[in-house]
């Protein structure tokens, strides 16, 4: 890291190449195309089609190898003299290292042995396989039927690695995995058997390839193959590995101990902060931000001013703050978007080509998910990004929120941010992979705050009291999460702290706190990111004065994608110089 920090991402002048930057090219082209062979589902996502027909090999054997070429990766690049790479190739070559270095050093926490919860695993993945890809070539629907037939393969391995996980003691709390069972046996059921076209799985084929020969091996692949497959993983969640998960709830308390959870915070964070530290801020934060809510309730001579708690009952049990129809809910978050949309060229000089869309979260994963998802989307392959919104209990996601996740997800959050990613010109495609938590996610916490300086997007008093709810969450979540993780809190003392001091929904508030226990750390990024990005702005608006210029902010801080946060300091410095 103090590499990376040593290094300002600044676009330079196209410079003569040299013989270390073409070695380093080289090896930064191949780890790409190792990364896109060994992640083929991810790989089809972003347009390259090499590798449909294919499922990654989630075996220990390939795990090995993975890393074993990961040291042989880290030995070469050491063998480049850096004194002879342009500006951004040291740059590239810093970030390639530190990517190495924390890829074997986190080797020993063995995350593949905890593959799966409420959240996420395979009964969440591979059933929306289909709607993350552009299938309508004949060869295309041949790929898609040969990686049907790879399901139970994959599925095997997941539950191999459960078996080494539970063998080494290395088990997430059971609370995170109760639900998945259940989650399973929805991809297993006596319907889908009678009739396969009904399985989430189902290639999305035209009427006129019903009853072709490729309709026949797909449907032979669920019943034969994908339907059992999934059967055994619910049998073995429910019979053998969810009775031998731990009670505990904290990372700390697993057989890795206070060190996974503290790697979790630098790999998320990208930051070397401890979790009393962070707890710290988070409490700083939630002070703060109960302040501005309490001041707002009162300015606006808001119901209940003078009581907080009843303020949030309010706003939680007024049946005014709630649709009856999903169709309203999503007809909603579409007309937010395009208001939005109108204030964008105000405030980003670079807008991106790939459109988005609002669509419903899919129902087999929606009772377990938070409120919402982005999934990115690709030019190469038509594919837009969706914001995806959960429509289950309608009764709990109340309106006064949905411009903030509105601003979060779709644009200036992370639409925006990822479908830039994709036309960044001059740099490797390795670089369009990283993804660091701290920037993306404090980006879009950065953007919800951005809303308050469009026209015509946080209409009421009680939209604004929505983005304060939101930062609040999210601050909580610096308090909760270390709470949790690495100072002993009980799941019910997590739940009251974030009821008390948000008006976040009960339903909302507990997927919260258990997401926060089957993802350790990921939900302090946000808040740190938010922090930083603000903090920057703030030092740049300070020392430029009339010669800021908040578009080329912006710009700026996603020119280069996703970048940890000491690095975007240091190329937000190198801006500001240049301003002067």
């Amino acid at each position: 890291m103090r590499t990376v920090l040593a290094l300002v991402l600044v676009a330079t002048s196209s410079l003569a190449q040299t013989p270390e930057d073409e070695a380093l090219q080289r090896l930064l082209a191949d780890e790409f195309d190792s990364m896109m062979r060994a992640w083929p589902r991810w790989a089809s996502e972003r347009g390259d089609r090499r590798f449909d027909d294919q499922l990654e090999d989630a075996s220990a054997k390939a795990r090995l190898d993975r890393l074993e070429h990961s040291r042989l990766r880290r030995k070469s690049l050491a063998a480049i003299d850096t004194s002879k790479l342009s500006e951004r190739n040291r740059a590239n070559y810093a970030l390639f290292d530190y990517e190495l270095a924390s890829r074997l050093r986190n080797a020993k926490f063995h995350s593949e042995q905890m593959p799966i919860s409420q959240q996420n695993g395979p009964q969440i993945g591979l059933p929306q396989m289909a709607s993350q890809l552009s299938i309508t070539t004949p060869e295309q629907f041949a790929n898609y039927v040969a990686r049907l037939e790879a399901v139970p393969t994959l599925i095997d391995q997941f539950i191999a690695n459960m078996r080494a996980g539970l063998a080494a003691g290395r088990v997430p709390p059971r609370l995170t995995v109760a639900p998945t069972a259940a989650q399973a046996r929805q991809h297993a059921t006596k319907v889908q058997i009678a009739d396969p076209s009904l399985h989430a799985m189902y290639p999305p084929f035209k009427k006129e390839q019903i009853g072709t020969p490729i309709d026949k091996r797909a449907r032979a692949a669920i019943t034969s193959g994908i339907i059992p497959a999934f059967a055994r993983l619910a049998d073995f969640l429910e019979k053998e590995y969810i009775p031998k998960c731990r009670e505990t709830i904290g990372a700390a308390d697993g057989i890795d101990g206070l060190a996974y959870y503290e790697s979790r915070l630098r790999h998320h964070t990208t930051l070397p902060l401890t979790a009393d530290e962070i707890h710290a801020t988070g409490e700083r934060e939630v002070r703060r931000i109960r302040a501005e809510m309490e001041t707002l309730i009162r300015k606006h001579d808001l119901p209940h001013k003078d009581d907080f708690a009843a303020f949030v009952n309010f706003l939680r049990t007024d049946p005014r703050f709630y649709f009856t129809d999903k169709r309203d809910l999503l007809a909603g978050y579409r007309d937010i978007c395009k208001r939005i949309d109108a204030n964008m060229p105000a405030l980003f000089g670079r807008l991106p080509r790939l459109p988005y869309g609002v669509r419903e979260m899919p129902g087999f994963m929606a009772a377990s998910a938070p409120t919402a998802y982005y999934y990115s989307g690709s030019l190469k392959n038509g594919i837009p990004g969706y914001f995806v919104a959960n429509t289950f209990r309608l009764d709990q996601r109340p309106k006064y929120e949905m411009v903030s996740l509105t601003l979060h997800e779709a644009v200036p959050g992370h639409h925006h941010q990822n479908a830039l990613v994709e036309e960044i010109e001059g740099q490797p495609e390795w670089r369009q992979t990283l993804g660091y938590t701290a920037f993306g996610e404090g980006w879009a916490l950065y953007a919800e705050r951005l809303g308050t300086e469009m026209k015509d997007v946080y209409r009421t008093p009680y939209d604004h009291f929505g983005r304060l709810s939101y930062e609040m969450w999210r601050a909580m979540r610096l308090v909760v999460d270390t709470g949790i993780h690495a100072k002993g809190w009980t799941r019910k003392q997590a739940v009251d702290f974030m009821l008390a001091n948000s008006a976040l929904t009960e339903k909302n508030v507990n997927s919260e706190v258990d997401r926060y226990i089957a993802w350790p750390g990921q939900a302090t990024a946000y808040k740190i990111g938010e922090l930083w990005i603000r903090r920057l702005r703030s030092k740049a608006e300070s020392e430029l004065g009339t010669r800021f210029d908040l578009r080329s902010f912006h710009d700026t801080v996603l020119a280069e994608g996703a970048i940890p946060l000491p690095v975007l300091e240091e190329r937000i410095n190198a801006w500001i110089a240049s301003c002067k």
